[in-house]
């Protein structure tokens, strides 16, 4: 089971939550956590603290879409 908490990826690429954490992980991060977890016997994941009414163009929202997806296995390259 991965959780993912939003709250620890870098503001600038994820403004849509309750909690930010400057010099917080970095997309390429982030995708690499999920990547491995799609190696694995994943059988659950939850993204969490992801706040739309902070979120600026949906920007928090989409990164969470791709995050998923790289957890499920498809790759960003």
């Amino acid at each position: 089971h991965l959780s993912f908490d939003l709250d620890g990826v870098d503001p600038e690429d994820a403004p849509g939550v309750g909690t930010p954490v400057p010099g917080g992980l970095t997309l390429r991060e982030s995708h690499l956590i999920c990547e491995l977890a799609a190696h694995r016997r994943l059988i659950g994941m939850e993204m969490v603290e992801l706040n739309p009414t902070l979120d600026q163009r949906n920007k928090t929202g989409e990164l969470a879409v791709w995050l998923i997806q790289s957890a499920m296995g498809k790759t960003i390259l």
